[in-house]
């Protein structure tokens, strides 16, 4: 998604509607996979081309309404939902909200506005498939790591990591031996790793409270390395202190 545009499906009846979308949505660069007018047409649109989002008319016309249509896809496919509509009747709404939707145009749209609510759908797509990207990187199984590293996965024992250090998106392991950098969080970090062992004590660091060599005011050693205490994160790592 980074290198290539993102897909979008328009499905609306109106085809001055739909064209006028199109051009719009093109001069944002993104790809429009077609302009289908019926429910049935986008279902099978859907199976076969794969778009990342579906712009979708809520009153279409024919036997399938746009909330069914959604429906019938969200049994088959997670995609980002996002409905045109020009009715705001609260029956309506609160069908359309059923299905979860990542936003509401209201008709007749302005390029202001479709401009932003698609970029916010976009941004949650890119988060969500870091998610994923991270959950795959690692895999905690009772006293050992496995970390994805040239393509392949590599056991490390939780015992022989010191302490993990965070740069934006990426976390380094640091062990005595070798480190192991990830395209992670240190929040996805936190969550996998147990917390009996692992307490992270700066809003850039986790350590291995086991290999704790020195605690002072406001920074610990572990070997060599001085690591700050974040003071929100002081009076947890004091408590798993005293729990040792």
């Amino acid at each position: 998604m980074e290198n290539n545009p993102v897909r979008i499906l328009i499905v609306e009846d109106d085809m001055i509607i739909g064209a006028n979308l199109s051009i719009q949505l093109t001069s944002l660069g993104y790809e429009v996979t077609a302009i289908i007018p019926r429910g049935e047409e986008a279902i099978m649109h859907i199976r076969e081309q794969s778009p990342h989002i579906l712009l979708m008319d809520i009153n279409l016309k024919g036997s399938l309404n746009g909330i069914e249509t959604v429906k019938i896809i969200q049994k088959a496919k997670d995609i980002p939902i996002i409905y045109l509509t020009a009715n705001s009747d609260d029956a309506t709404f609160e069908k359309a909200k059923e299905t979860q939707p990542k936003a509401f145009i209201t008709k007749p749209f302005n390029k202001v506005s479709l401009q932003r609510t698609i970029a916010l759908v976009v941004e949650q797509l890119k988060e969500s498939k870091e998610t994923i990207d991270n959950e795959q990187q690692i895999e905690v199984l009772d006293d050992r790591i496995f970390v994805r590293h040239n393509g392949r996965m590599e056991k490390l024992l939780l015992d022989d990591i010191l302490y993990i250090e965070a740069d934006r998106n990426y976390c380094t392991l640091i062990t005595q031996k070798v480190n192991h950098i990830l395209t992670c969080t240190l929040k996805v970090m936190q969550e996998k790793l147990p917390s009996t062992s692992f307490v992270r004590v700066h809003r850039s660091y986790i350590i291995n409270i086991s290999k704790l060599d020195v605690l002072a005011d406001g920074h610990l050693e572990i070997g060599r390395k001085v690591i700050p205490i974040g003071k929100s994160h002081k009076g947890l790592l004091l408590n798993r202190i005293r729990t040792i």
